[in-house]
């Protein structure tokens, strides 16, 4: 099944756009967090989203489900790996599944966390963000997955019957379910070493000899996310329209930049959805 538009990211900017989509009739497949957007659940107050005073943003998150429940619009919870152009379509690739859409949307707000020395240096070569996609590429092999969250836990489970040494490093605090056959580090990484290839990773109180490394993080910075798209300051670059530079793929949010704020981010969204829209509608009539 191919989707008219998908829309990668669940907070303001996404769901704005969702609505905006399903307003005009449109198929949409929305990826992201039941959850909706941790950062909006953190805020204290939220004074400046105009009509909606004084919320806690636990209540302006709870507004915002409210209304795409209202409109029956679902949360895809699957963590996007790649989207790939095709030409006429986009590839989305899930973990061991690819959805495709005749116009993209990305709202994955921005990256916060950061890269450690090596990484960006190497992916590709030893590092990557998807275990159950690249599993195969360590058979027999030493690898270590450096996971900010619990997904991180059905990775590593996957890849430890592949694998001949899997390490759980994990970022976050919890019990892990995690095989036996795994071992968990509890240290935090600072720097992924190599020549060609990557061969170690380096931690504050130790070093692991690896072949590969996997960072599961909450989001993928957009220039690994989608190949070829243009950045400007370390965030997508877009026209007024929220066109990026590759056709039928338009983004909004805190992914293109400042200020980083809930109402701005609702009306990119909208922007983006309309806009998205018109290019489908034209694309049908030429």
């Amino acid at each position: 099944m191919r989707y008219d538009i998908a829309i990668i990211g669940s907070g303001p900017a996404g769901l704005s756009a969702a609505i905006n989509a399903k307003v005009r009739n449109k198929n949409i497949i929305v990826f992201g967090s039941s959850n909706l957007s941790e950062k909006i659940t953190k805020a204290p107050s939220v004074d400046n989203y105009l009509g909606l005073y004084n919320l806690t943003g636990e209540e302006l998150k709870n507004v915002f489900k409210h209304h795409i429940e209202e409109m029956d619009i679902k949360i895809t919870e699957e963590r996007i790996n790649n989207v790939y152009a095709m030409g006429d379509y986009f590839a989305i690739m899930a973990n061991e599944k690819m959805y495709e859409a005749s116009a993209v949307i990305i709202a994955t707000g921005i990256e916060y966390t950061k890269p450690i020395k090596g990484e960006e240096e190497f992916v590709g070569k030893g590092v990557g963000y998807c275990a159950t996609c690249d599993a195969s590429l360590y058979r027999g092999k030493k690898v270590a997955i450096v996971s900010y969250n619990s997904e991180g836990e059905e990775e590593a489970n996957f890849l430890v019957e592949i694998a001949s040494k899997v390490y759980y490093i994990p970022m976050y605090k919890s019990e892990y379910n995690i095989n036996e056959n795994i071992e968990i580090i509890k240290d935090v990484p600072l720097e992924v070493r190599g020549d060609i290839s990557i061969d170690s990773l380096v931690l504050k109180k130790s070093e692991l000899d690896v072949d590969g490394i996997f960072f599961i993080k909450n989001s993928i910075s957009p220039k690994y996310l989608v190949p070829g798209l243009e950045l400007e300051y370390g965030h997508i670059k877009v026209d007024r329209n929220m066109q990026t530079n590759i056709k039928g793929c338009f983004a909004a949010g805190d992914c293109i930049g400042k200020p980083y704020q809930y109402i701005k981010a609702a009306g990119e969204g909208q922007v983006a959805a309309l806009n998205a829209v018109s290019y489908l509608d034209n694309k049908k009539h030429s």
